[in-house]
């Protein structure tokens, strides 16, 4: 079983930087690949950018790829989004999520542990 709590969320303006973590409880949480997704207001969540069990392979969506970072720390079983350049169309609540297997999905229903959500919200 594997807990998730994201923080970091916040009001920034357009240009601007935040840095969301994930904090995981479990002894496995080096072994699960991870993930970040989003989902604005009447939207669906959509994938941000996911990680493999080791940090070795990432994978970005277009609209963040240049800007964001994902990154995680098992030693502290951590994980972060760096995000920079924010822009208003990044307005969402951001979620951080694990699956049960090393390597990441790009589906959603692939990750069994979600947090609660942290709202970020980009002032134009």
């Amino acid at each position: 079983q594997v807990q998730l709590v994201e923080s970091g969320g916040g009001l920034v303006q357009a240009g601007g930087s935040l840095r969301l973590s994930c904090a995981a409880s479990g002894r496995t949480f080096s072994s699960y690949a991870m993930g970040w997704f989003r989902q604005a207001p009447g939207k669906e969540r959509v994938r941000v950018a996911l990680i493999n069990w080791s940090g070795g392979s990432t994978y970005y969506a277009e609209s963040v790829k240049g800007r964001f970072t994902i990154s995680r720390d098992n030693a502290k079983n951590t994980m972060y989004l760096q995000m920079n350049s924010l822009k208003p169309e990044d307005t969402a609540v951001y979620y951080c999520a694990a699956t049960n297997s090393g390597g990441y999905s790009y589906r959603a229903d692939a990750y069994l542990y979600w947090g609660q959500g942290t709202q970020v919200t980009v002032s134009s």
